[in-house]
């Protein structure tokens, strides 16, 4: 079976092996999993990386003539380090006698999850993880497969200092690419005694017996500063190598089952494949796989992805970003753990984290190959962390989006009202990405009664203003706010004006050349009319585009920006119906040559707010912010007649 995935379906048959290679993002459909997760028993609790707590062993008793010890889950906490097992002269075949079926069994993920968290992690978190149920209720389950011959289940032990008990482990580890074909990834929670990696574990099949044999722990790699399951910022370092002993046929399990390629973390966002065995509520330990997407884990060099069934088990399991399903390898940029072992303070199966594999990770992974201890210090100084602008939960309340150049750093800017007021600028990086934000009004104020908002270039000066259209039909031009805040700005229109009745404005260039001083207007009864030359003392010179009529009536949403290259920028149309027009060449004369980008019933009909701007390095007003209804916010760079190239920026809730 080497080299192929198979399905478990819900009773345990087996389905026909996929044998093809994909990517993540194209992986084959598989029906969900049959892992248990209507939750644990009375007076238990459990986690994505952590176990029901139970008062009763969970394995036999000395009385049963097992010769198996009690086991319960790790109390350790103490800091770890990289160093040998401690199991000097532990052979295969002790190994064999020791990894008994009914130890294996009873094997518990070592997160722990019973430490108090600190305050301030407590407070970064509040984002991490709805509390309300019906947050979850989109997101994927992971699903039951064989296995891939390179992931598999590692067993270890500790010894409770106190009571001197044994506590057996069960974690999941990958192997990695390594000179001496013998080193496996998993967390760094999960080191430990008497260890062995079982690749592409098979709970019905004894030790000796397993398809791919077994290996035996060596030495473990963990940085010697991390804690373990801390929920400090010294989780940010759960990861750690295991050197690999041969089999008993002398063969380096590299040989044996491919191993994985490590690839530093991208970014917050990226698409995913989690793999670990969620032995807690699968008795048959069966491992699993997730097609998701990650986002940043406040306050912590980590990211978190959402996907049910990620029991007590999965820990130190690989996050790939691409799979060969065939080859049974991939490319590895996350594995569980981090914050708390991996899992919040709520335990939930559907909420895991990983810590991003930067310049620490492949310090360690360098001295894991060479064979070195890791020293590194005393102390751990978290690195910068990369911005994030939030998850999907905030953003599905971004009411109004407005794009300019409000911060004078020349790099297209996003301004954000939010439903309850808030006012938020967003300053870019000139890399289709933004650095930093800044309040510009607070929410409750006179900016929750925004109907509509564009930027442009309407006060002069070398800085983009903000346009707004109150409800009332008061109409206030806020210039140089990068600088200035939302001051009073100046008024050009009262309340009670006909503007109470502008649906959607847009700024642009839609006939005066140099600058983006005109503005499109589409009026409640379906009339367009561009105002050319508008600035601090009026409206400039009113032109009508469209009389009123039905049509336009169902244009949503409306924005614009130079998608053509042409004489006048173009206007942008998302309708009722779900498509998207494009009116190219918009000016004095009219709305433009129409082409449509979307058909109707098209995923735009999730379209909820969108604005144009220039965002990325071509310094091009070509780039399209979209924030869907789940409250993804997505971005399309170098958008034509066509969409251009898409980019998350924020992930869905």
């Amino acid at each position: 079976m080497a080299g192929t995935v198979l399905l478990l379906t819900g009773g345990g048959s087996l389905a026909q092996a996929q044998a093809m290679v994909q990517d993540v993002t194209a992986a084959p459909h598989l029906s969900p999993a049959t892992v248990k997760s209507d939750g644990p028993s009375a007076g238990t609790s459990a986690g994505p990386s952590g176990e029901p707590a139970s008062s009763s062993s969970a394995s036999p008793s000395a009385g049963t003539g097992t010769g198996e010890p009690s086991v319960s889950p790790s109390a350790s906490a103490s800091g770890a380090a990289a160093t040998e097992t401690g199991d000097d002269g532990f052979s295969d075949e002790d190994a064999i006698r020791f990894w008994t079926p009914a130890r294996m069994a009873s094997a518990t993920d070592p997160a722990q999850h019973a430490q108090q968290a600190d305050p301030s992690a407590r407070a970064r978190l509040r984002r991490a993880a709805p509390a309300a149920p019906g947050v979850a209720a989109d997101m994927p389950t992971a699903e039951h497969i064989l296995g891939l011959p390179s992931v598999g289940t590692i067993f270890t032990y500790d010894t409770d200092p106190t009571t001197q008990r044994m506590h057996a482990h069960h974690c999941t580890a990958s192997v990695v690419e390594s000179p001496g074909r013998n080193l496996i990834l998993t967390a760094g929670h999960c080191d430990g005694g008497k260890a062995v990696f079982v690749p592409m574990y098979a709970a019905e099949k004894t030790l000796d017996k397993q398809t791919f044999g077994f290996y035996r722990v060596a030495k473990f790699f963990t940085d010697n500063r991390y804690v373990h399951n801390s929920k400090k910022p010294i989780s940010d370092l759960d990861f750690s190598f295991g050197r690999l002993e041969p089999s008993r046929s002398g063969k380096q399990a590299q040989d044996v089952v491919g191993a994985n390629t490590l690839v530093r973390t991208p970014g917050y966002l990226n698409k995913v494949t989690l793999l670990g065995y969620p032995a807690s509520h699968d008795p048959e330990d069966h491992p699993v796989r997730c097609p998701t997407q990650t986002e940043a884990l406040p306050g912590f060099y980590q990211i978190q992805a959402k996907c049910r069934g990620m029991w007590g088990g999965v820990s130190g399991g690989p996050w790939f970003s691409k799979v060969d399903w065939a080859k049974g390898t991939g490319e590895i940029i996350g594995n569980v753990g981090g914050y708390n072992g991996g899992g919040n303070d709520d335990d939930v199966d559907w909420l895991t984290y990983s810590p991003m594999h930067g310049d620490w990770f492949f310090r360690l992974y360098d001295e894991a190959k060479n064979n070195q201890v890791p020293q590194h210090g005393s102390t751990y100084n978290q690195p910068p962390l990369p911005y994030s602008m939030g998850g999907g939960e905030t953003w599905s309340h971004a009411k109004l989006l407005a794009s300019g150049e409000y911060t004078g750093d020349g790099k297209g800017d996003l301004i954000v009202v939010w439903t309850d007021g808030e006012v938020t600028l967003y300053t870019g990086d000139g890399n289709g990405g933004f650095t930093g934000e800044r309040q510009l009004s607070a929410r409750h104020g006179i900016f929750q009664n925004t109907k509509s908002i564009t930027g442009g270039d309407f006060a002069g000066g070398t800085r983009s203003d903000l346009l707004v259209v109150f409800d009332s039909g008061e109409v206030r031009l806020f210039p140089d706010i990068g600088t200035k805040g939302l001051d009073d700005g100046i008024k050009l229109a009262d309340a009670g004006s006909i503007w109470s009745h502008a649906d959607q404005i847009t700024g642009g260039s839609f006939g005066t050349a140099k600058y983006i001083s005109d503005l499109l207007v589409r009026w409640s009864d379906g009339e367009v009319t561009d105002y050319t030359a508008v600035g601090d003392k009026g409206f400039g010179t009113e032109h009508q585009l469209q009389k009123k009529n039905s049509a336009w009536k169902d244009a949503t949403l409306v924005t614009a920006c130079d998608f053509t290259s042409g004489n006048n920028w173009d206007t942008l149309v998302r309708w009722s119906d779900g498509h998207v027009s494009q009116f190219q060449d918009t000016g004095p004369s009219g709305t433009g040559k129409e082409i449509q980008m979307a058909p109707a019933g098209s995923i735009w009909s999730h379209d909820s707010v969108m604005t144009a701007g220039s965002y990325d390095s071509n310094g091009w007003p070509d780039d399209l912010v979209v924030r869907w209804s789940d409250g993804e916010t997505t971005m399309y760079t170098h958008t034509g007649a066509t969409f251009g190239t898409e980019h998350m920026l924020v992930a869905p809730k």
